[in-house]
């Protein structure tokens, strides 16, 4: 072989090198076609109605998506984990999900699960956005990679306590998970109640397996302290059945509660859910006030003919409406890092809904409604 021919392989070979450690540095979960999403979300196996309701939401958008060529010709797909509402197994959904090569972790449900899938967001620095839960956590202390969508209960809590203030209202108790984020909530509750002249009679924690007789003897304490309004944080069924035991002591007490299980806990007390008032963190999913859900409307009653509109589903559209943006902002050639750069000083429009980010603060939405129950069991926003 020549001098020449030999420099000639060399010079090849060496090209070849070149190119491996560019192959080896490409992006978790971004091809040519395609952009991995991880998603650990509470299924249970289809019996969670919230989250089945918000997964049809989130998979009407993204199909729609597709069908108009994606984000920069990239189709999105969906990786779904049923985490049983349980949070390790949250935990361990988004970190097999990130092994399993998504690019980022998206739309968990509840405050624990949440949580947990942020644990692993966070030690494996990828991009978890668009947790549709209120906990505080998912806000304070600062979080970089985490960006909710929707309000949280902090802001909740208030709508209530100043709805409830002014009726007449004036001694606040809350009904909390025995949890760090439960006090949390106790605390926000109470900041609350100062900020719109009311007090904080009593917080009462519970635990998951709370039985019948210890709730009766909680409802007996926010009777000595004479509470006259009642807040709720997490687990719908255990305050379901607090608000029983209650009519059916005589209580004079009003329950209010935020969004997290408003359906279910409607759908479950019927005529004693009469007159309630719940936050939502959604415009009215049946009314055509706002262009979200005049958008959503349409779309999800062309892909789902005579499936029935929720705060769930509505929810889950605009949170993966969020979440394409974000991923637009990102470029043509989407890392993490520039996902997470480009929403540095963003202030999405969803529709009549703004959802902001910078640097120092993952706001989202602060967008929160009061609705009540009427007496045929719908939600009067």
């Amino acid at each position: 072989m020549s001098e020449f021919a030999m420099r000639r392989r060399l010079l090849a070979t060496l090209g070849s090198l070149c190119v491996l450690p560019r192959v080896a540095r490409a992006e978790p979960g971004v091809s040519a076609g395609e952009i991995v999403i991880g998603q650990s979300i509470t299924l249970q196996g289809g019996k969670n109605a919230y989250g089945a309701e918000v997964e049809a939401g989130v998979k009407t958008f993204l199909a729609a998506t597709n069908r108009a060529g994606g984000v920069n010709g990239r189709r999105i797909t969906l990786r779904v984990l049923d985490d049983d509402n349980q949070p390790a197994k949250a935990e361990a959904n988004a970190r097999q999900l990130v092994k399993d090569g998504a690019f980022l972790l998206f739309g968990s449900l509840e405050g624990g699960p949440s949580t947990a899938v942020m644990a692993a967001a966070v030690e494996l620095k990828v991009p978890f956005f668009g947790p549709m839960a209120g906990s505080p956590t998912l806000r304070r202390p600062h979080q970089p990679l985490v960006f909710p969508v929707r309000a949280e209960h902090r802001e909740e809590f208030r709508a209530l306590i100043r709805y409830g203030v002014s009726t007449g209202l004036k001694r606040v108790g809350f009904l909390h998970a025995d949890s760090d984020t439960g006090r949390q909530h106790l605390e926000n509750v109470r900041l609350a109640a100062t900020e719109f002249g009311a007090e904080l009679g009593t917080g009462e924690p519970f635990k998951s397996d709370i039985s019948d007789e210890q709730l009766g003897e909680a409802l007996r304490r926010f009777e000595a302290a004479r509470v006259d309004m009642l807040l709720n944080h997490g687990s719908a069924p255990i305050y379901t059945r607090l608000i029983r035991l209650a009519r059916q002591a005589g209580s004079r007490i009003t329950f209010m509660a935020v969004n997290s299980g408003s359906t279910q806990i409607a759908a479950a007390l019927r005529e004693l859910a009469q007159g309630m008032v719940f936050t939502q963190v959604m415009p009215s999913p049946w009314a055509r006030k706002t262009a979200i859900t005049r958008e959503y409307q349409e779309a999800f009653g062309q892909a789902h003919p005579g499936r029935e509109f929720s705060y769930g589903s509505l929810e889950g559209y605009m949170t993966a409406k969020a979440l394409v943006m974000a991923l637009k902002l990102a470029g043509p050639q989407p890392t993490r890092e520039r996902f997470v750069k480009g929403l540095e000083g963003v202030n999405f429009d969803l529709g009549g809904i703004a959802a902001a980010y910078s640097a120092s603060s993952h706001t989202g939405s602060t967008y929160v409604d009061l609705a009540m129950v009427t007496r045929e069991g719908k939600f009067l926003q």
